[in-house]
């Protein structure tokens, strides 16, 4: 079965001048190599909220217009989510059903890639009240000819399917221009240094067993004691914020960078939320910032990157 690939070219040129806007994806790696260096703005799913400063309206996550915002403003990286079709075809979609962010339902593993192609995608977050958009279910191999030369990529795997991944960025030619990353624990052996993670910048999500976060120092110091180092450290869900000074420390003495997710407040739990961040951008998004957090994903990235400006 052949399927037809969206006309990239056409795109890119479309948006090239907006494109000057960002840095190139490979200094956008390049900047995150360097664990002092300034603010790093991931766009949760892309860039599919509202974004009034440009004159944009709301996209559907994941979407090829959720890139191109993204882009238009400046963006560091998209972080995106792949999974695999009932054909065996690598798809971008976060739920494990199309239920919320298309008009179709069932499972994205029930579904061939064909099937996936015929539905539409939701504005913003999706939702049964949400409008239909224009826009359809891309293919990692479609996101990453999107995005190359473009913008970064952050790559959240949710099935296992690593090396499938990997393969199609080697094929891609963006092995520079995408992160990666999975879960670790303290018994987790050095991540970053096994094939085939060793092939791509590589983060890796720190959980500890209690979730109290005292432990995530140590796990911090095993991950970096490979001979290739992961690119940064992404902190997990509720961890409390008494925990983060020891952690901040830690990845400063080891020279990486620490990722926070600031989608609903409960990842730094008391540090607060995107939605605190709106209200109070410098305090909360600048004051994790100060706390040693160089690596925000955010659902709202033009304000962040406002912040990032004044600063």
């Amino acid at each position: 079965m052949k399927i037809m690939p969206i006309a990239v070219a056409a795109l890119a040129l479309a948006s090239s001048t907006a494109a000057l806007a960002a840095s190139r994806p490979d200094e956008t790696i390049a900047e995150i190599r360097k664990p002092r260096g300034r603010l790093i703005v991931v766009a949760h799913r892309g860039c599919h909220e509202a974004a009034p400063r440009h004159g944009l309206p709301a996209a559907a996550e994941n979407s090829v217009q959720a890139l191109e915002h993204c882009v238009t403003m400046g963006a560091d990286m998209m972080e995106t989510d792949v999974r695999l079709s009932k054909d065996g075809y690598l798809v971008i979609m976060h739920d494990e059903s199309v239920d919320r962010t298309t008009t179709g339902t069932g499972r994205v593993a029930d579904l061939t890639l064909a099937q996936l192609k015929t539905l539409r995608l939701r504005e913003n977050e999706g939702g049964e009240n949400a409008a239909a958009t224009d826009q359809h279910v891309l293919t990692l191999d479609e996101m990453l000819a999107l995005a190359r030369d473009r913008i970064a990529l952050n790559i959240d795997v949710k099935d296992p399917i690593y090396p499938q991944v990997i393969d199609a960025v080697r094929r891609a030619g963006v092995q520079n221009q995408v992160t990666l990353k999975t879960r670790v624990g303290i018994g987790s052996q050095p991540l970053a240094s096994m094939a085939p993670y060793d092939q791509v910048p590589f983060l890796v999500i720190t959980q500890d067993g209690d979730d109290s976060g005292k432990g995530i120092p140590g796990m911090i110091s095993a991950q970096m004691a490979g001979n290739t180092k992961p690119v940064g450290i992404e902190l997990p869900y509720r961890l409390p914020r008494e925990a983060l000074p020891a952690i901040a420390r830690r990845a400063q003495s080891l020279g990486v960078r620490l990722w926070v997710n600031m989608l609903d407040g409960n990842f730094v739990v008391g540090a607060g939320s995107d939605r605190d961040g709106l209200r109070a951008p410098d305090a909360v998004w600048g004051g994790l910032v100060r706390s040693g957090v160089s690596m925000l994903l955010t659902d709202e990235p033009e304000a962040m990157l406002a912040m990032r400006d004044r600063n």
